[in-house]
């Protein structure tokens, strides 16, 4: 525009010009939103633009400056209070951005980009429920059809099979509807179906490549199904369109802390937690990340954050008990019992603080207190994870029968010939991260975490031309051809690539439930090293039965079931040892305290590895460990943990039941068992 034009004649053109060049220049927007404004002072068109311009140029104070005064003056613009919520958000005014958002929904209801970024403010302070009402009402809105708002309320209300009911229906007649394609795709979701919720949601984003809320939930299934890699990739996508979005974020430094990126992950927590401070569960997820970092001090720090926000919220009192090296000052205690106390307080909440309890007193000595106050933590964590004990004895049995000195002999040369895994099997709490330890202190092994990649494949095979229910494994291992093993070897060294952080040739897979899977093991990789680790039964599973799991390990929460999954493992880790002589390492931990030098010589031999001094000072090593035993490998081995559980040998009588003959018969195995080594 120049001095001699009219900018009232050509006001209306010069506003769409601006609204055009957003996306392509906000700093050339943002100049002539200002020059036309220095015309006509307070236009309210010129004035939005230049609020959207300053956001999108990273001048998010700016963009809130401009775009108050415009929602008091234009009240019922719902627009404006949109920009302005999304303003408020990016500077970290979250009340203020929920507030504007949400009258911005109010006066407009189909306003979907105002829904999506309400949901993500929610989820930033915390208020997950409230998120998902705003999600289900913003699908409400936008599924006009009766069938999908009813099929939204069965989903919210957990009637899955009416939910998918209604939506195949409603697909059948309109197969393009992306709206039913998202929500049935979150029926899957939440039934646990990840491989169908993932094909619809691949197609719900082929015909709407800019449909915010399924790229979202694209990447959730993606995580869910252990694909992390291409799971950070689609969250990126979302965050290339709408970056400052909390919820997306949140979701983006959750997957690289499980792909082991701690240091990027630190920096998103830190930027999100930097804008919305007032997060306990975000700060608690900090605090996770933060401790696999080997920074104790400031996890610690982080998880004090979290209680301080909602002193209510048991995660993060366990995330401190959890650290095993934490000790609760009686005042501590005595806030968790009051906590205990409330008529209010959320299952999830009280069974963390029952496991937590348990901890602080069994480091105080009360040995009857503290088991009471585990096994009540136990009793509420079997009710939302139910394990039927006989479903592992029946594997055991079906593996038995397949895996034959004959079947691996026809089998020899069809993997693939690659030595690069160390696989460490066993229970949970048997030593393995201390195994762990030793050898990535090794210059020629690299550690990693529990990888969930051979469990992926073993679901695949289970799952492959089967119907619901009907589980394959193992017994479809013998339809498969030669060339098929050595493609699912390859596949499993190609997935794991993305956990590998140097160029040291052998790398460790610490995930303990593939003790089940070393007949698969050493059918795709038969190079590979497999090393059990093994700890007298009862230090073992009284160790997990204290051991309150983010997820997984369903026979933890029973005496019993437990000693049943250990008895099945020991007999099917004796049936390898026979029909596979030699084939697995077998660490004791009490034979490792008692003798370490000579257990780590053996353990390297094994390996094909040579002696190295620093495998003996593990607790040097400087790397990150993400698992319960975090901080009790970075110190010297000592004889601590070997009969602690001896202070509750009165109440393990179930447990010891269970377990029968190979209790007595450890560390040997018990005659009921085929074994040819002990």
């Amino acid at each position: 525009m120049n001095d001699t034009e009219d900018p009232i004649g050509t006001l209306e053109h010069k506003l769409a010009e601006i609204e055009r060049l957003l996306a392509s220049d906000a700093a050339l927007a943002a100049k002539q939103a200002e020059r036309i404004l220095s015309f006509v002072p307070g236009q309210p068109v010129a004035t939005f633009l230049l609020g959207v311009a300053r956001r999108f140029t990273g001048d998010a104070a700016g963009a809130v400056e401009t775009l108050k005064p415009l929602t008091r003056s234009q009240p019922d613009w719902a627009a404006a209070h949109f920009q302005f919520g999304r303003a408020c958000g990016a500077v970290g005014s979250s009340e203020q951005a929920i507030a504007a958002l949400r009258r911005a929904v109010e006066l407009q209801p189909t306003l979907t980009g105002a829904w999506c970024s309400l949901a993500g403010e929610l989820r930033a302070v915390g208020d997950e429920a409230g998120a998902d009402k705003v999600c289900d009402q913003r699908i409400e809105l936008a599924a006009r059809d009766p069938r999908l708002q009813q099929a939204s309320a069965a989903l919210r209300e957990r009637r899955f099979t009416e939910a998918d009911t209604l939506l195949r229906q409603h697909l059948e007649e309109d197969p393009t509807d992306v709206v039913a394609m998202q929500l049935l795709a979150a029926v899957y979701m939440r039934a646990g179906e990840f491989g169908d919720a993932d094909k619809l949601l691949t197609r719900c984003l082929e015909l709407a490549p800019n449909y915010a809320a399924a790229r979202h939930d694209y990447a959730l299934v993606l995580d869910r199904q252990m694909r992390r890699g291409d799971a950070l990739q689609e969250i990126e996508k979302a965050l290339e369109t709408d970056p400052d979005n909390p919820g997306y974020r949140n979701l983006r430094a959750a997957i690289l802390d499980r792909l082991g990126e701690y240091e990027r992950a630190i920096e998103v927590y830190a930027g999100l937690l930097d804008e919305h401070p007032e997060q306990p569960k975000v700060w608690t997820s900090y605090g996770h990340t933060l401790r696999a970092a080997g920074r104790p001090d400031d996890s610690v720090a982080a998880y004090q954050k979290a209680i301080d926000y909602s002193p209510e919220f048991g995660e993060a009192w366990w995330s401190l008990a959890d650290f095993k090296t934490f000790t609760f000052s009686a005042e501590k205690t005595d806030a968790m019992r009051r906590q205990l106390e409330r008529s209010d307080l959320s299952d999830d909440d009280r069974l963390h603080f029952e496991f937590t309890l348990g901890k602080a007193l069994e480091d105080a000595g009360d040995y009857h207190g503290s088991f009471e106050h585990y096994a009540e933590g136990n009793r509420l964590r079997r009710k939302t994870a139910p394990y039927d004990a006989g479903q592992l004895t029946t594997g055991v049995q079906r593996s038995r029968a397949l895996f034959t000195p004959a079947f691996f002999a026809e089998r020899a040369d069809c993997g693939s010939a690659a030595r690069d895994p160390i696989f460490i099997v066993g229970l949970p709490r048997s030593g393995s991260t201390l195994l762990e330890q030793i050898l990535a202190s090794h210059s020629a092994v690299e550690g990693t975490m529990e990888l969930p990649d051979m469990l992926a494949i073993v679901r695949e095979l289970g799952e492959r031309g089967a119907e619901p229910g009907d589980w394959q494994y193992p017994e479809v291992l013998a339809g498969l051809e030669p060339g098929e093993f050595r493609a699912l070897g390859e596949r499993y060294l190609a997935s794991t690539r993305i956990y590998r952080k140097t160029d040291r040739p052998m790398f460790i897979d610490k995930m303990p439930n593939n003790f089940a899977n070393v007949g698969l093991i050493q059918l795709l990789l038969p190079n590979a090293r497999i090393v059990d680790a093994r700890r007298h039964p009862l230090a073992n599973c009284f160790s997990i039965f204290k051991q309150l799991f983010a997820r997984g390990q369903p026979f933890a929460y029973n005496l019993d079931d437990l000693g049943r999954t250990y008895r099945d493992y020991v007999e099917l880790m004796a049936h390898f040892d026979e029909v596979l002589p030699g084939r697995v390492h077998r660490v004791f931990y009490e034979r490792l305290v008692d003798d370490t030098e000579a257990g780590i010589r053996g353990l390297l031999d094994y390996c094909g590895l040579r002696f190295e001094e620093r495998c003996l000072r593990f607790h040097e090593t400087d790397r990150a460990v993400r698992t319960a035993s975090s901080q009790q490998v970075r110190q010297p081995i000592n004889r601590a943990g070997v009969d602690h559980w001896r202070h509750f040998e009165d109440w393990l009588n179930p447990l010891k039941q269970a377990l029968g003959p190979v209790l007595d018969a450890y560390p040997a195995v018990p005659e009921f068992v085929p074994a040819t080594h002990s």
